[in-house]
């Protein structure tokens, strides 16, 4: 999966640019807007980042039968049934959606530990949660919310991809991957 996908660090990056249309939207347009920019942008991080995997080098595949792929594949549709909720809250409470979002896509991230054999993503996925909460229990504004999604992702995106090039042998991935 790391080699196919790169460690995964293009999907966090494509992921930051939709939350960064997310927090433009929030900043210059209505909140609804900024709701519907992540939800929609969100539709194409799995394309972006595979077109990144390819560009960069990697496969932007994992080998056929890899049960872990299943497992993406399921923590995507768990993401999928959360976003109409998700959605429902930013219709009475916008500034509310950009902090769900974050404890949603944190608790994805978790997955990917599994996923990718790489005890970074706990640490991602706790950092996207605790921001989600805190954003929401300090009752930030909607644009904090977008804006902690994408610098949180960009920092972690970059993060990931340096851990990938170094980890390129496999004395170097047991050291950094814990695999």
């Amino acid at each position: 999966m790391r080699q196919g996908y790169h460690s995964g660090a293009t999907g966090i990056l494509a992921s930051a640019l939709a939350w960064s249309v997310a927090a433009g939207f929030a900043a210059l347009a209505s909140p609804q807007q900024a709701v519907w920019a992540l939800l929609v942008g969100g539709m194409f991080i799995h394309p972006v980042g595979l077109l990144a995997c390819k560009l960069l080098g990697s496969r932007g595949a994992h080998a056929k039968g890899n049960p872990f792929g299943l497992l993406a594949g399921a923590s995507t549709f768990w993401l999928i049934f959360c976003l109409p909720i998700a959605y429902l809250l930013s219709l009475h409470w916008p500034g509310l959606f950009f902090p769900a979002m974050l404890l949603v896509i944190g608790g994805r991230y978790l997955v990917f530990a599994t996923i990718y054999g790489m005890r970074f993503y706990w640490i991602l996925g706790l950092v996207l949660a605790a921001a989600g909460f805190a954003l929401a229990a300090l009752g930030a504004p909607l644009l904090a919310g977008a804006l902690a999604g994408a610098l949180l992702e960009a920092l972690f995106g970059i993060a990931c991809l340096v851990l990938h090039r170094r980890g390129a042998g496999p004395e170097a991935e047991t050291r950094l991957h814990g695999a």
